[in-house]
């Protein structure tokens, strides 16, 4: 990351109330930026005003779909597009909310900035549903597209504007195929953001919790890998290598979720306690399986690379909730 880089720069970060929202508002602010947050602050989301706590942002309450923009994105240097309706089984039960969100909104988006910040970078937050049960793993960018549920398909096409914009316009985007991020400022009052949320809470309250099927794998990636990921998108954002691209990221070497269950209570000095169970029945029909990312193509082109193993991150995870569980619940 290269603070000269951000010094001064106007940046608007969508969802940026959010779990990675909010840590890359507080990474840019360190660096000397001046960051908008914009969020719909939805009950159902993982916003949270905790999140923005100390941050020295500007956080505007609104919605993406009928927001006054044009104010927020005036004169913006770089967009950080993470505002998302995230929710799989959501995406299922209102798949006309879920396009709204995803897809039209972000036409809306795309619309403001070309009228008043026409040449800011944007690296927009993506995330490998899209391919579906995997056919091979590790999976990379040429795997084919498939998505297993609604809330994958209006990603889908919210992603593909994007990057129309940038082959027809000529913008320096950039999108960011994320897999399972964990860490401080997730949600986990329960699972809506991601499995890990409620295990985390589960642990730090001394309850159990479940791990559904076990044997599936999955590669984790810790926020401050992420938030630098997203940092080095932008800086780079311009750059031939870099520029109208689609990459994969991933994190810690892939672990299946019942190993996983066992490293989390090692982190938590070995208290806690799980049940294995079947899928539920509505979920199965959307699981993916195993997965886990070939996100060499991004490493290539940003020297990117993950730091924080996976017996650290979730140390550190429970470290923070512990200290702030009430902001979390």
């Amino acid at each position: 990351m290269a603070a000269s880089y951000w010094r001064g720069k106007r940046v608007l970060v969508t969802g940026g109330a959010g779990f990675l929202g909010a840590g890359l508002c507080h990474a840019l602010v360190g660096l000397g930026a001046r960051v908008t947050a914009l969020d719909a602050m939805m009950p159902d989301g993982g916003a949270n005003p905790a999140n923005l706590e100390g941050a020295g942002v500007l956080l505007v309450r609104g919605d993406l779909r009928d927001a006054e923009l044009h104010s927020l994105a005036q004169g913006c240097d770089v967009l950080f597009n993470m505002a998302a309706q995230t929710s799989h089984m959501g995406g299922q039960r209102d798949p006309v909310a879920d396009i709204g969100i995803n897809a039209v909104a972000q036409v809306r988006l795309i619309q403001v900035m070309r009228e008043v910040a026409p040449k800011a970078a944007v690296v927009h937050a993506s995330t490998r549903q899209f391919y579906g049960r995997p056919q091979y793993l590790p999976v990379d960018e040429k795997h084919q597209v498939n998505p297993p549920d609604a809330n994958g398909v209006s990603k889908w096409a919210g992603e593909q504007y994007w990057l129309l914009e940038s082959r027809v316009h000529g913008r320096p985007v950039v999108s960011l195929r994320l897999t399972n991020c964990y860490g401080p400022r997730l949600r986990i009052k329960d699972a809506r953001q991601t499995f890990l949320g409620i295990w985390l809470r589960r642990v730090i309250e001394n309850e159990p919790f479940e791990v559904w099927g076990g044997e599936q794998l999955r590669d984790l990636a810790y926020l401050d890998d992420v938030v630098d990921a997203f940092l080095r998108a932008a800086e780079q954002a311009a750059a031939p290598q870099v520029m109208g691209q689609v990459f994969n990221l991933g994190g810690s070497p892939p672990i299946r979720l019942i190993d996983l269950a066992d490293r989390l209570i090692a982190a938590n000095n070995g208290v806690g306690s799980y049940e294995n169970k079947e899928f539920p029945a509505d979920r199965a029909q959307i699981d993916i399986g195993s997965y886990a990312a070939d996100d060499r193509a991004f490493r290539a082109a940003t020297g990117w690379w993950p730091r924080t193993d996976i017996d650290e991150g979730l140390r550190l995870s429970l470290e923070w909730y512990r200290a702030r569980l009430g902001d979390y619940l």
